[in-house]
């Protein structure tokens, strides 16, 4: 696709306007004040990781050894700049490390923690914050509409609203923003979730955050300017070192003990599958129980509150190259995919200008906000116990009435409360039409192949069919059914959905799969929608896999018990 020169200039040669300067206000968020604070922020970070390796005989060599030896293979394995760079120090240190006396070791871990630390701190400039609140919407919309540019430029902001939609508990968690620290832990689809997402924090007049972010997302000029100004943290994946994975908590902990509002997606990276995650990395989620654990400690009584996050996408910006990943016995071991679509314009541009004729095209929902042992908080920032009654937190970090400092305590704790985040997922995830009709195409695929593997159907392209009434009939059933489980609480639906004619929503999937992704999910050929990729259709279909089973009738419960199956084995 032909870029518009306008736009790719932009993109090329980022002329980014000159800022004023901010002073910051009493009044305004903690993030504000984060770069009068960052160099002590990464001393304290630095010297507590040091501190923590040096407690027992032998544990500084081992770190610092560990610490050279996956530098070394990394690095040599790159052959690139960085590895010239930094390949002969760790080597060098190495080399000198069983000659050191403990005094030389305890040196070299501050100087590894500090020079780790300082990689990863982020920064936050106002200035810039202030400008992106300006700028984002006005550059996408000129994304989607390049051939009004004049126009576009000035409706951004309308543009922008129109396609997200947000939900959710964003009054309460204005309240709990002023008596704590509030961690938002989403869902994770697409590298565009942290961008939509800081949106949706500005739209819903919630303070910004600090999130970490993979290194290679810095690779884009301006997402990287916006991203290192906008308090992103650096998160490099490829370094395994165990020093650096402490370093990467401790900034965490640091930032939440000082009152700094969080996210980080406790999936780890992008649900390759597009299931609703189940299994959740808990070392970050943990920081933040430690953090609420430090700070009563120390007699610092703040809050820290969770709020489970869904973002939900009618169409995913890298669905085909997340599905193939997910798809390969070699891509489940994956975990950084660096040439998708979101590292090409084009794909953006197409991905932007597909979207903007729907309403609501990506859906935050903030879920009910909970405290760090998965307890429920009322307006003022209360836990209330499972019998109804208020509970202190800090009870739980109590032994013999002191708070105390206990990390298999705490990750017990982390255990609890990643199993009331997975429930809270599932509860709040928002159903697309996307997701309803590849739903019903999939199941047709599975009724029509008794016994037939996963990647047996898969390569059924084109060979499974549905009448168009038969497909709306169904279509129209399982919304049915799905606004009763809405009823009850068990999960949402989009509320465009709700009220629409069963033959809009097929012909909106349709519409929206068709002309963006290079393959054809379904094809409308008259009469009949015929599944023309079975691996788009089973993406976007598994987003209703915990469902499955509840949403059925009697006539479709065999396929539906075998497409819940892959809740299971994910």
């Amino acid at each position: 696709m032909r870029v518009p020169k306008a736009i790719r200039q932009f993109v090329e040669r980022p002329r980014l306007p000159r800022i004023e300067a901010y002073v910051p206000q009493a009044s305004d968020p903690a993030i504000f004040w984060f770069n009068g604070e960052r160099d002590d922020i990464v001393r304290e970070v630095a010297e507590r990781v040091a501190e923590d390796h040096g407690r027992s005989v032998g544990s500084l060599e081992l770190a610092l050894n560990d610490c050279a030896m996956t530098e070394m293979r990394r690095l040599d394995s790159q052959r690139d700049d960085e590895a010239r760079r930094d390949l002969g120090k760790w080597r060098a240190l190495s080399r000198q490390l069983g000659r050191m006396s403990e005094g030389e070791q305890r040196k070299a871990i501050r100087q590894v923690t500090h020079r780790f630390a300082e990689d990863v701190a982020g920064n936050f400039d106002p200035r810039v914050y202030r400008m992106a609140i300006r700028a984002v919407p006005k550059l996408l919309a000129t994304l989607m509409q390049p051939s009004q540019m004049p126009k576009a430029l000035t409706a951004g902001q309308t543009v922008l609203d129109r396609l997200l939609s947000v939900e959710g508990e964003t009054e309460k968690i204005k309240e709990l923003q002023q008596v704590g620290s509030v961690v938002y832990v989403p869902t994770h689809s697409s590298n565009l979730d942290s961008i939509v997402l800081g949106r949706a924090l500005e739209q819903a007049g919630l303070s910004p955050v600090v999130y970490g972010a993979g290194k290679n997302l810095f690779t884009n000029p301006i997402i990287s300017f916006f991203m290192h100004n906008l308090g992103a943290y650096r998160v490099d994946r490829r370094i395994g070192a165990s020093l650096y994975k402490d370093v990467l908590k401790t900034y965490s902990q640091v930032m939440i003990e000082r009152g700094y509002h969080s996210l980080f997606f406790p999936g780890g990276t992008r649900s390759r599958s597009n299931l609703i995650e189940n299994k959740l990395k808990l070392g970050l989620m943990g920081s933040a129980l430690s953090a609420f654990a430090h700070n009563q400690s120390r007699g610092v009584d703040r809050k820290v509150f969770f709020v489970p996050t869904t973002i939900n996408y009618a169409l995913t910006l890298e669905a085909e190259t997340l599905v193939e990943d997910w798809l390969k016995a070699e891509g489940r071991a994956r975990y950084i995919i660096e040439d998708d679509e979101f590292s090409r314009l084009d794909r953006w541009v197409a991905f932007l200008r597909k979207v903007l004729g729907m309403q609501a095209a990506c859906v935050i929902r903030f879920g009910e906000p909970v405290d760090p042992f998965g307890n429920p908080v009322d307006d003022d920032g209360c836990s209330i116990a499972p019998g109804g009654q208020a509970i202190d937190p800090a009870s739980y970090v109590r032994r013999r009435g002191r708070p105390t400092l206990d990390d298999a305590r705490d990750a017990a704790y982390t255990r609890d409360l990643g199993e009331v985040l997975v429930e809270r997922f599932r509860r709040e995830t928002v159903l697309m039409s996307t997701a309803l009709v590849a739903h019903v195409l999939w199941r047709r695929i599975v009724a029509h192949s008794p016994r037939a593997d996963l990647f047996s159907r898969l390569r059924m392209r084109g060979e499974v069919s549905m009448t168009k009434a038969d497909l709306t009939r169904e279509v129209a059933e399982l919304r049915d059914r799905l606004a009763e489980l809405q009823d009850a609480g068990e999960v949402r639906l989009n509320s465009w959905l709700t009220e629409a004619d069963p033959e809009a929503i097929v012909a909106r999937a349709l519409r929206v799969w068709n002309g963006y992704h290079t393959r054809m999910a379904a094809k409308d050929v008259g009469k009949e929608i015929v599944a023309e990729d079975p691996t788009l259709l089973l993406y976007y279909q598994n987003r209703l896999v915990p469902f499955a089973v509840d949403v059925c009738g009697s006539e479709h419960a065999i396929a539906a018990r075998e497409i819940a199956q892959l809740g299971v084995t994910r």
